[in-house]
């Protein structure tokens, strides 16, 4: 999602957000070894693809895990994908693997053949859904993974269903947001609810504009009622105080959603997070030049996880 759109669309009707704070920047990481060296093969266990339909409130949605190598079992990252989805990050799941994590990759219903009508509601229930699944016994048998160490890492409109996900679910062991979209939140927000429907049009006018084509039974006006509908319950700095507690990776671009991302991280520490880590890439909404980087930190970031 290319959020400055929004912004512009919104800007006759919002009141003005708050100055971005400065990102704490860490120290240039080395690349580790899983971003460019293929672990030793495991004859008995080899790392694998298992695809299969993950059932989500009556529809099979599209799903696949890459498995690690070696017996495991092993942590399991779910990787959420934005609005519609064109940017997929599989190479950041492959190196994720390729450091011993299972990674879960799913379409949210009505996306990208998924059967179901697509909604953000729809989407933050199918992020539920991926997380039962891999709680399951017989499904963390199969894939050698541990339910009890999943940890969400979400991309533009991945990082909003991660990010509410999490603040419902304390068994997430950590979050990793990158370029978090507010989905419009941010704006509506601030309007009193009785001009909340001025917004509608250029909301929806932006969302339309991101290309709508790979999201079936919605339109750009039902996802923009739904965004208005619920600016309130769907409030991002209130989710800070449920996450402060947990380990929270914060990556931003030059894409214009620093302002939002660098609040939240401003209300996670204000809630009292002492395990937040913040970067900035001077790159696109995609991380097009950036893409090692973006996999180093993510990598990185998942080292300081113990292991259950």
């Amino acid at each position: 999602m290319r959020p400055y759109r929004l912004f512009v669309c919104l800007a006759v009707v919002c009141l003005p957000l708050g100055l971005p704070l400065g990102a704490q920047q860490p120290r240039a990481a080395i690349a580790p070894a899983a971003i460019a060296q293929d672990p030793v093969p495991d004859k008995v266990n080899p790392a694998a693809m298992d695809a299969f339909q993950l059932p989500s409130h009556g529809s099979q949605l599209n799903a696949f895990v890459y498995v690690a190598a070696g017996a495991g079992p092993h942590p399991t990252v779910i990787l959420l994908h934005g609005f519609p989805g064109n940017e997929r990050n599989l190479d950041l799941a492959q190196a994720i693997r390729r450091a011993g994590w299972n990674v879960l990759y799913f379409d949210y219903r009505g996306s990208w053949g998924s059967p179901g009508d697509f909604s953000l509601a729809h989407s933050l229930e199918d992020t539920a859904a991926a997380i039962a699944y891999l709680r399951d016994p017989a499904n963390a048998a199969r894939l050698h993974s541990n339910p009890a160490n999943i940890v969400l890492i979400g991309h533009s409109m991945g990082g909003f269903m991660a990010r509410y996900a999490a603040a419902h679910d304390p068994g997430i062991r950590a979050v990793a947001l990158i370029s978090a979209a507010d989905m419009g939140v941010d704006a509506i927000g601030p309007i009193p609810a009785a001009y909340r429907d001025h917004a509608l049009a250029p909301l929806a006018q932006s969302l339309a504009a991101e290309g709508m084509a790979p999201l079936a039974g919605c339109t750009p006006e039902s996802v923009a009622k739904e965004v208005i509908a619920n600016a309130d319950a769907w409030n991002i700095p209130a989710l800070a105080p449920a996450l402060a507690t947990r380990p929270i990776l914060v990556i931003t671009s030059d894409d214009g959603l620093t302002p939002s991302n660098d609040a939240f991280a401003a209300a996670l520490r204000k809630a009292g997070a002492r395990q937040l880590t913040t970067l900035h890439l001077a790159t696109d909404h995609s991380y097009s030049g950036q893409r090692i980087a973006l996999e180093t930190a993510v990598l990185a970031f998942l080292a300081t996880l113990p292991q259950k």
